[in-house]
Protein backbone atom coordinates (compact mmCIF):
# COMPACT_ATOMS: atom_id res chain seq x y z
CA UNK A 1 0.00 0.00 0.00
CA UNK A 2 1.06 3.36 -0.92
CA UNK A 3 0.33 6.29 1.94
CA UNK A 4 0.44 9.85 0.79
CA UNK A 5 1.45 12.65 3.26
CA UNK A 6 0.48 16.20 2.84
CA UNK A 7 2.77 19.02 4.24
CA UNK A 8 1.42 22.50 5.25
CA UNK A 9 4.29 25.49 5.22
CA UNK A 10 4.14 29.19 5.68
CA UNK A 11 4.60 31.14 2.72
CA UNK A 12 7.93 31.55 1.53
CA UNK A 13 9.76 28.52 2.63
CA UNK A 14 11.34 26.28 0.93
CA UNK A 15 10.49 22.69 1.42
CA UNK A 16 12.37 20.00 -0.72
CA UNK A 17 10.78 16.78 -1.85
CA UNK A 18 12.12 13.60 -1.24
CA UNK A 19 13.97 11.99 -4.20
CA UNK A 20 12.32 8.44 -4.32
CA UNK A 21 8.60 10.11 -3.96
CA UNK A 22 6.46 8.56 -6.53
CA UNK A 23 4.18 10.00 -8.86
CA UNK A 24 0.47 8.42 -10.96
CA UNK A 25 -0.69 9.47 -13.84
CA UNK A 26 -4.08 9.43 -14.35
CA UNK A 27 -5.42 8.82 -17.85
CA UNK A 28 -4.80 6.56 -21.08
CA UNK A 29 -1.49 7.12 -22.34
CA UNK A 30 0.29 5.04 -25.23
CA UNK A 31 -1.28 2.76 -27.72
CA UNK A 32 -4.45 2.06 -25.69
CA UNK A 33 -5.47 5.54 -26.04
CA UNK A 34 -4.58 5.37 -30.10
CA UNK A 35 -6.80 2.09 -30.29
CA UNK A 36 -9.68 3.62 -28.29
CA UNK A 37 -9.58 6.64 -30.78
CA UNK A 38 -9.53 4.22 -33.70
CA UNK A 39 -12.42 2.45 -32.45
CA UNK A 40 -15.07 5.98 -31.71
CA UNK A 41 -13.86 6.39 -35.20
CA UNK A 42 -14.76 3.49 -36.65
CA UNK A 43 -18.31 3.06 -35.14
CA UNK A 44 -18.65 6.40 -36.15
CA UNK A 45 -18.51 5.13 -39.75
CA UNK A 46 -20.68 2.42 -38.97
CA UNK A 47 -23.22 4.69 -37.84
CA UNK A 48 -23.13 6.94 -40.42
CA UNK A 49 -23.12 4.01 -43.57
CA UNK A 50 -26.07 2.49 -41.50
CA UNK A 51 -27.97 6.04 -41.77
CA UNK A 52 -27.36 6.34 -45.20
CA UNK A 53 -28.50 3.01 -46.09
CA UNK A 54 -31.56 3.65 -44.12
CA UNK A 55 -32.22 6.94 -45.97
CA UNK A 56 -31.09 4.94 -49.33
CA UNK A 57 -34.23 2.05 -48.31
CA UNK A 58 -36.57 4.17 -47.34
CA UNK A 59 -35.83 6.26 -50.74
CA UNK A 60 -35.96 3.22 -52.85
CA UNK A 61 -38.95 1.59 -51.26
CA UNK A 62 -40.88 4.73 -51.56
CA UNK A 63 -41.63 4.69 -47.80
CA UNK A 64 -44.52 7.52 -46.43
CA UNK A 65 -46.15 8.11 -43.48
CA UNK A 66 -49.41 6.59 -45.60
CA UNK A 67 -47.72 3.44 -46.82
CA UNK A 68 -45.28 2.22 -49.14
CA UNK A 69 -44.49 3.02 -52.44
CA UNK A 70 -47.96 2.23 -54.90
CA UNK A 71 -49.38 0.55 -51.30
CA UNK A 72 -51.18 2.85 -49.04
CA UNK A 73 -52.62 1.97 -45.81
CA UNK A 74 -56.55 3.42 -45.39
CA UNK A 75 -59.57 2.97 -43.33
CA UNK A 76 -60.74 0.52 -45.06
CA UNK A 77 -57.89 -1.66 -45.49
CA UNK A 78 -55.05 -1.61 -48.21
CA UNK A 79 -54.87 0.45 -51.74
CA UNK A 80 -52.69 -0.80 -54.41
CA UNK A 81 -52.17 1.25 -57.39
CA UNK A 82 -50.41 -0.21 -60.64
CA UNK A 83 -49.43 -3.42 -61.81
CA UNK A 84 -48.51 -5.55 -58.43
CA UNK A 85 -46.90 -9.13 -58.49
CA UNK A 86 -47.28 -11.87 -55.77
CA UNK A 87 -45.09 -14.69 -55.86
CA UNK A 88 -47.25 -16.51 -52.59
CA UNK A 89 -50.99 -16.98 -52.17
CA UNK A 90 -52.58 -13.92 -51.13
CA UNK A 91 -55.43 -13.98 -48.42
CA UNK A 92 -58.07 -11.18 -48.54
CA UNK A 93 -61.63 -10.94 -47.74
CA UNK A 94 -62.68 -8.44 -50.11
CA UNK A 95 -60.70 -7.10 -53.54
CA UNK A 96 -61.87 -4.84 -56.18
CA UNK A 97 -60.57 -2.39 -58.87
CA UNK A 98 -61.13 1.29 -58.71
CA UNK A 99 -64.45 3.06 -59.63
CA UNK A 100 -62.71 4.22 -63.46
CA UNK A 101 -60.36 0.98 -63.79
CA UNK A 102 -61.35 -2.86 -63.91
CA UNK A 103 -59.72 -5.65 -62.45
CA UNK A 104 -57.46 -7.80 -64.91
CA UNK A 105 -55.83 -10.67 -62.68
CA UNK A 106 -53.17 -12.43 -64.53
CA UNK A 107 -50.50 -15.17 -63.89
CA UNK A 108 -48.12 -17.69 -66.61
CA UNK A 109 -49.58 -20.73 -65.38
CA UNK A 110 -53.32 -20.14 -63.68
CA UNK A 111 -55.35 -18.22 -61.46
CA UNK A 112 -56.97 -20.07 -58.17
CA UNK A 113 -59.62 -18.25 -56.11
CA UNK A 114 -60.50 -20.57 -53.48
CA UNK A 115 -63.16 -20.32 -50.67
CA UNK A 116 -62.88 -22.26 -47.16
CA UNK A 117 -65.04 -22.72 -44.30
CA UNK A 118 -63.40 -21.90 -40.76
CA UNK A 119 -61.94 -25.67 -40.87
CA UNK A 120 -59.49 -24.52 -43.79
CA UNK A 121 -61.51 -26.75 -46.19
CA UNK A 122 -61.95 -25.76 -49.47
CA UNK A 123 -65.23 -25.51 -50.61
CA UNK A 124 -65.34 -23.66 -53.60
CA UNK A 125 -62.54 -23.15 -55.99
CA UNK A 126 -62.61 -20.95 -59.49
CA UNK A 127 -59.68 -22.06 -61.84
CA UNK A 128 -58.52 -20.65 -65.11
CA UNK A 129 -55.93 -22.45 -66.88
CA UNK A 130 -54.15 -22.59 -70.46
CA UNK A 131 -56.39 -24.67 -71.42
CA UNK A 132 -59.70 -24.74 -69.31
CA UNK A 133 -61.30 -22.98 -66.99
CA UNK A 134 -62.46 -25.19 -63.98
CA UNK A 135 -64.68 -24.58 -61.29
CA UNK A 136 -65.58 -27.26 -58.32
CA UNK A 137 -68.36 -26.19 -56.12
CA UNK A 138 -71.64 -27.69 -54.99
CA UNK A 139 -73.43 -24.90 -57.01
CA UNK A 140 -72.77 -23.09 -60.04
CA UNK A 141 -74.95 -20.14 -60.93
CA UNK A 142 -74.84 -16.66 -63.08
CA UNK A 143 -77.06 -13.93 -62.28
CA UNK A 144 -77.83 -10.75 -63.95
CA UNK A 145 -77.26 -7.36 -62.64
CA UNK A 146 -81.05 -7.48 -61.14
CA UNK A 147 -80.24 -10.95 -59.48
CA UNK A 148 -81.95 -12.87 -61.57
CA UNK A 149 -80.43 -16.63 -62.47
CA UNK A 150 -79.78 -16.90 -65.66
CA UNK A 151 -77.49 -20.06 -65.73
CA UNK A 152 -77.68 -22.41 -62.89
CA UNK A 153 -75.71 -26.07 -62.73
CA UNK A 154 -75.80 -28.69 -60.08
CA UNK A 155 -75.48 -31.81 -59.66
CA UNK A 156 -79.13 -32.79 -60.69
CA UNK A 157 -80.10 -30.78 -63.45
CA UNK A 158 -78.75 -27.83 -65.18
CA UNK A 159 -81.44 -24.44 -65.45
CA UNK A 160 -81.03 -21.68 -67.91
CA UNK A 161 -83.07 -19.23 -66.78
CA UNK A 162 -83.33 -16.64 -69.51
CA UNK A 163 -86.18 -16.40 -72.29
CA UNK A 164 -84.23 -17.75 -75.28
CA UNK A 165 -80.91 -20.18 -75.29
CA UNK A 166 -79.32 -19.69 -78.58
CA UNK A 167 -77.26 -22.18 -80.03
CA UNK A 168 -74.75 -20.86 -82.64
CA UNK A 169 -72.64 -23.53 -83.78
CA UNK A 170 -72.81 -25.21 -87.10
CA UNK A 171 -73.20 -28.50 -85.83
CA UNK A 172 -75.40 -27.20 -83.39
CA UNK A 173 -76.35 -28.41 -79.90
CA UNK A 174 -75.70 -32.53 -78.79
CA UNK A 175 -77.91 -34.03 -75.34
CA UNK A 176 -77.13 -36.73 -74.43
CA UNK A 177 -79.90 -37.50 -72.10
CA UNK A 178 -83.62 -35.39 -72.20
CA UNK A 179 -84.67 -32.14 -72.68
CA UNK A 180 -87.54 -30.08 -71.36
CA UNK A 181 -88.86 -27.23 -73.39
CA UNK A 182 -91.73 -25.53 -74.26
CA UNK A 183 -90.42 -24.36 -77.80
CA UNK A 184 -87.60 -25.17 -80.30
CA UNK A 185 -87.59 -22.99 -83.16
CA UNK A 186 -84.42 -22.36 -85.36
CA UNK A 187 -82.79 -18.96 -86.80
CA UNK A 188 -85.20 -17.01 -89.18
CA UNK A 189 -84.20 -18.09 -93.05
CA UNK A 190 -82.87 -21.28 -91.29
CA UNK A 191 -83.83 -25.07 -91.19
CA UNK A 192 -84.40 -26.88 -88.18
CA UNK A 193 -83.62 -30.30 -87.82
CA UNK A 194 -84.02 -32.60 -84.67
CA UNK A 195 -82.04 -36.12 -85.37
CA UNK A 196 -80.71 -39.37 -83.47
CA UNK A 197 -78.16 -40.10 -85.77
CA UNK A 198 -77.85 -44.10 -83.45
CA UNK A 199 -80.83 -44.25 -81.39
CA UNK A 200 -84.65 -43.11 -81.59
CA UNK A 201 -85.81 -39.29 -81.24
CA UNK A 202 -88.99 -39.11 -78.95
CA UNK A 203 -91.17 -35.99 -78.40
CA UNK A 204 -93.63 -36.68 -75.45
CA UNK A 205 -96.36 -33.54 -73.94
CA UNK A 206 -98.95 -33.90 -71.36
CA UNK A 207 -101.22 -31.20 -73.78
CA UNK A 208 -100.06 -31.40 -77.04
CA UNK A 209 -97.18 -31.11 -79.60
CA UNK A 210 -97.54 -28.52 -82.13
CA UNK A 211 -95.37 -28.59 -85.47
CA UNK A 212 -95.19 -25.47 -87.73
CA UNK A 213 -93.35 -24.59 -90.49
CA UNK A 214 -94.86 -20.66 -91.78
CA UNK A 215 -92.58 -21.06 -94.87
CA UNK A 216 -91.79 -24.52 -96.05
CA UNK A 217 -92.04 -28.09 -95.35
CA UNK A 218 -91.79 -30.33 -92.80
CA UNK A 219 -89.60 -34.22 -93.41
CA UNK A 220 -89.71 -36.95 -91.45
CA UNK A 221 -87.21 -39.17 -92.50
CA UNK A 222 -86.74 -42.67 -90.53
CA UNK A 223 -84.64 -45.64 -91.70
CA UNK A 224 -87.36 -48.13 -89.88
CA UNK A 225 -90.66 -47.25 -89.10
CA UNK A 226 -92.41 -43.74 -88.47
CA UNK A 227 -95.09 -44.31 -85.97
CA UNK A 228 -97.91 -41.92 -85.13
CA UNK A 229 -99.90 -42.97 -82.02
CA UNK A 230 -102.65 -41.16 -80.18
CA UNK A 231 -104.35 -42.87 -77.25
CA UNK A 232 -107.57 -41.08 -77.13
CA UNK A 233 -108.26 -38.99 -80.10
CA UNK A 234 -108.07 -39.36 -83.90
CA UNK A 235 -104.74 -38.87 -86.35
CA UNK A 236 -105.91 -35.73 -88.71
CA UNK A 237 -104.24 -35.28 -91.80
CA UNK A 238 -105.82 -31.84 -93.15
CA UNK A 239 -104.44 -30.40 -96.53
CA UNK A 240 -105.50 -29.66 -99.43
CA UNK A 241 -103.42 -32.48 -101.40
CA UNK A 242 -102.15 -35.80 -99.36
CA UNK A 243 -99.57 -37.69 -101.52
CA UNK A 244 -98.75 -41.01 -100.77
CA UNK A 245 -96.47 -42.17 -103.91
CA UNK A 246 -95.22 -44.93 -102.22
CA UNK A 247 -98.02 -47.32 -101.90
CA UNK A 248 -98.41 -50.75 -103.39
CA UNK A 249 -100.69 -51.04 -105.71
CA UNK A 250 -102.97 -53.85 -106.48
CA UNK A 251 -103.61 -55.79 -110.30
CA UNK A 252 -105.12 -52.93 -112.95
CA UNK A 253 -108.15 -54.32 -114.86
CA UNK A 254 -108.55 -53.50 -118.41
CA UNK A 255 -112.12 -51.49 -118.10
CA UNK A 256 -110.45 -49.34 -115.55
CA UNK A 257 -106.90 -48.65 -117.20
CA UNK A 258 -108.63 -46.04 -118.70
CA UNK A 259 -110.04 -43.97 -115.60
CA UNK A 260 -106.81 -43.78 -114.04
CA UNK A 261 -108.57 -44.12 -110.63
CA UNK A 262 -107.86 -45.69 -107.22
CA UNK A 263 -109.73 -46.48 -103.93
CA UNK A 264 -107.15 -46.59 -100.86
CA UNK A 265 -107.62 -49.50 -99.11
CA UNK A 266 -106.36 -51.00 -95.34
CA UNK A 267 -105.11 -54.54 -94.84
CA UNK A 268 -106.11 -55.36 -90.90
CA UNK A 269 -102.70 -54.58 -89.48
CA UNK A 270 -102.91 -51.13 -90.84
CA UNK A 271 -101.03 -51.37 -93.83
CA UNK A 272 -102.18 -49.31 -97.20
CA UNK A 273 -102.70 -49.94 -100.74
CA UNK A 274 -104.29 -48.72 -103.99
CA UNK A 275 -106.97 -50.88 -105.79
CA UNK A 276 -108.10 -49.83 -109.26
CA UNK A 277 -111.50 -48.05 -108.65
CA UNK A 278 -114.39 -49.59 -109.80
CA UNK A 279 -118.15 -49.50 -109.70
CA UNK A 280 -118.08 -50.85 -106.60
CA UNK A 281 -114.66 -52.00 -103.74
CA UNK A 282 -112.50 -53.95 -105.56
CA UNK A 283 -110.57 -54.19 -102.27
CA UNK A 284 -111.27 -57.67 -101.69
CA UNK A 285 -109.93 -58.33 -105.09
CA UNK A 286 -106.13 -56.86 -104.26
CA UNK A 287 -106.54 -58.21 -100.47
CA UNK A 288 -103.83 -61.03 -101.86
CA UNK A 289 -101.49 -57.83 -100.65
CA UNK A 290 -101.74 -57.90 -96.98
CA UNK A 291 -100.08 -61.48 -96.87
Amino acid sequence: MVREQYTTTPEGTHVERPENQSVYKIGIYGWRKRCLYLFVLLLLIVLLVNFALTIWILKVMWFSPTGMGHLYVTEDGLRLEGESEFLFPLYAKEIHSRVDSSLLLQSTQNVTVNARNPEGEVTGRLKVGPNMVEVQSQQFQINSKDGKPLFTVDEKAVVVGTDKLRVTGPEGALFEHSVETPLIKPEPIQDLRLESPTRSLSMDAPKGIHIQAAAGKIEALSQMDIVLHSSDGTLVLDAETVCLPKLAQGTQGPASSLQGLYEICACPDGKLYLSVAGVGTTCHENSHICL
